[in-house]
């Protein structure tokens, strides 16, 4: 299902640990403008949404919801999303042999590398997990 605008800019803005107020005031706007496009009651203007996306990271298509990518599974953490986020931000993971990759060829590849880092993170919450409940049941 396609995400909202709002959505993904709630989403972005928790991954970097912000508040409403402090997305605001670094984008230059006032609160209340910021916190009607995460609640869908208004959409930014083209500029803005350049802007942000820029302030992200990330292009405008995804801002708007075109790009594919892997969801956050519904378990994962605000501190999961920035680990996994900051995994994948890794400059030298979309280079080859000191050739960058397409962006295109990086889109794939951050989506592939996404869906395996988001496993990893599940089996190893998994194996934590047990290995505490060993601990408890004094195994």
């Amino acid at each position: 299902m396609k995400k909202s605008i709002g959505q993904i800019l709630i989403r972005l803005r928790e991954e970097k640990g912000l508040s409403q107020y402090d997305a605001a005031k670094q984008l230059g706007i006032k609160r209340a403008r910021y916190n009607s496009w995460e609640n869908g009651i208004a959409r930014p203007r083209v500029d803005m949404l350049n802007k942000l996306a820029e302030f992200y990271g990330v292009n405008p298509d995804y801002l708007l919801g075109f790009d594919a990518v892997v969801e956050a599974p519904s378990w994962a953490s605000a501190k999961d999303r920035r680990d996994i986020k900051k995994f994948i931000e890794q400059p030298e993971v979309l280079y080859y042999d000191g050739i960058e990759f397409s962006e295109e060829d990086r889109q794939k590849m951050i989506g592939v590398m996404e869906t395996i880092a988001w496993e990893a993170k599940r089996q190893n919450k998994e194996a934590y997990k047990k290995a505490r409940e060993n601990m408890d049941d004094g195994n």
